[in-house]
């Protein structure tokens, strides 16, 4: 009896697999000449496709000194000539002297801190001798005689109370004038009144960015 029980039971199977058969062949003959049968599944896109390529991300580093490894492990693998570090460096500092927002530092970056370089460059000011007036007073000092370093003491202390007042005077005007233009900034008097005098103690030619308007130029 067990025998008979195993030949019907194989008999079924081989009869169901053939209708199987039956039934995708005549559902192969059915269907058009280019359908392509679906995945059962959603493609995924693009992003989602190279992301699992590449992995998950790195967490940011947590050092300075995990920050330099990563740094060189990625000079490493893309290897970068003298020359094009050079080019680089070259036009990032071109980009910056001419304002470029994109390569100034960030105490540099926004409007009122371009509106407040326009209005010191638009000035000449006592405060553009701060870096001459340091040089002679370094070569006054190596000078063997009492009376010159005498009169270069003199001339400093007067040179430096009247830069010092002028840099007060500038930095209220100009933080007034920046209240004026920019009414729904938030102004910060003293930092920006620091940054005004910074900007009027350095020469004319190291100034970074560069002056975009001229001495006696009107700035609206």
């Amino acid at each position: 009896m067990r025998f008979l029980r195993r030949s019907s039971t194989k008999a079924e199977a081989d009869s169901t697999s053939t209708a199987a058969d039956g039934a995708e062949s005549s559902a192969d003959t059915s269907l058009p000449k280019g359908y392509t049968p679906g995945k059962g599944r959603p493609t995924p896109k693009r992003r989602e496709a190279e992301g699992k390529r590449r992995g998950p991300v790195a967490p940011p580093p947590r050092t300075t000194r995990e920050a330099i490894r990563r740094s060189r492990e990625l000079r490493k693998q893309n290897p970068v000539t003298k020359e094009e570090r050079r080019a680089a460096a070259r036009e990032r500092r071109e980009r910056m002297l001419a304002g470029d927002e994109r390569y100034l530092l960030p105490r540099d970056r926004g409007p009122v801190k371009a509106y407040v370089r326009d209005l010191v460059d638009s000035r000449r000011n006592v405060l553009g001798l701060f870096m001459p007036l340091a040089i002679i007073v370094f070569i006054t000092l190596l000078i063997p005689s009492l009376v010159v370093q005498q009169c270069a003491t003199l001339l400093t202390t007067v040179m430096l109370l009247g830069m010092i007042v002028e840099g007060y005077l500038n930095g209220r005007r100009i933080v007034k004038a920046v209240r004026a233009k920019f009414p729904k900034e938030q102004i910060r008097g003293a930092s920006l009144g620091w940054y005004a005098f910074v900007r009027a103690s350095q020469l004319r030619k190291l100034r970074v960015p560069k002056p975009r308007v001229k001495p006696g130029d009107r700035v609206d």
